[in-house]
């Protein structure tokens, strides 16, 4: 099936409700991609999505909504390419999470790159991320959208995952730069951990310029993405190894350690009784 004015590649499956990209099943990678640039300076996002999968503890990676200079480009990052040009929004799934961090997963978190930047997916983005928010958007009984606005040089990011139809605030920075002429896109992938990732509806909005944008000369189509106001730079802690002994096998190292401290002491006590018995017997 075709969609106007979008391209799809990867494991993407169009159905009549929904656009799947990628299936409960491991080591996929799909993705949409508008066909069209945007030449719209401020716009507000809305998505429609589901992440769902019969993982219980363990699923992921998640998606990603891109507004990126090239498209149509698998790679590395939630399936789509690293180093990109443009804005990111990071929708982490990934049960086990890397990193120097302490938040919990789902989690949702912006980056800005001018195309020299690297997503370090082993540490979850978070030496380059904007800024970002838990969200408990996986497995939900309700709908579950996402807004992304950008307005004023200022991004704002928004859930609606609870079904009541408000808005609730993930996070806001500004100081953010994008061009015009980019493209909109959402990719998805699955590793050793899988999940349905379903794109139910995009919808753009243009927004009223502000005022002091109404008479800015600077060609917005040939400046290079920037963000001012990003997160303290972190410098990268390799994951701690965990020992063989942790948890339950921690539990039953102990369990056996005292029951041979107590053979032990039992066949002690055995030979010192035996010892005892013969030394009576030579005096006799």
């Amino acid at each position: 099936m075709n969609v106007p004015l979008w391209d799809f590649y990867g494991s993407t499956m169009v159905t009549n409700n929904f656009i799947r990209l990628t299936s409960d099943r491991q080591s996929q990678q799909g993705s949409i991609w508008n066909s069209l640039p945007c030449f719209i300076r401020n716009w507000e996002l809305h998505v429609h999505f589901k992440v769902h999968g019969s993982g219980k503890s363990l699923f992921g990676d998640g998606f990603a909504i891109w507004y990126t200079r090239d498209r149509m480009q698998p790679g590395p990052v939630f399936g789509s390419k690293d180093f990109f040009s443009g804005l990111a929004i990071f929708m982490d799934t990934y049960s086990n999470h890397n990193g120097p961090h302490q938040h919990t997963h789902p989690y949702i978190s912006a980056m800005v790159s001018n195309g020299t930047v690297h997503y370090d997916h082993d540490q979850d983005g978070t030496l380059t991320q904007l800024n970002g928010c838990e969200s408990s958007f996986r497995n939900k009984d309700v709908e579950t959208f996402i807004a992304v606005r950008y307005h004023d040089n200022t991004l704002k990011v928004s859930t609606d995952i609870e079904g009541n139809g408000e808005w609730k605030e993930c996070f806001t920075s500004t100081g953010v730069k994008l061009p015009t002429g980019y493209f909109f896109g959402i990719s998805a992938a699955t590793g050793e951990l899988a999940d349905n990732h379903d794109i139910i509806s995009v919808k753009l909005y243009e927004l009223e310029a502000p005022e002091n944008q109404k008479d800015d000369p600077l060609d917005y189509s040939k400046i290079l993405p920037s963000a001012q106001n990003t997160e303290p730079a972190r410098d990268r802690v390799d994951d701690t190894k965990t020992s063989s002994f942790s948890g339950w096998k921690l539990l039953l190292l102990i369990i056996l350690i005292i029951i041979g401290v107590g053979v032990c002491g039992m066949v002690g006590f055995v030979l010192y009784q035996n010892k005892q018995q013969h030394n009576r017997k030579r005096f006799y």
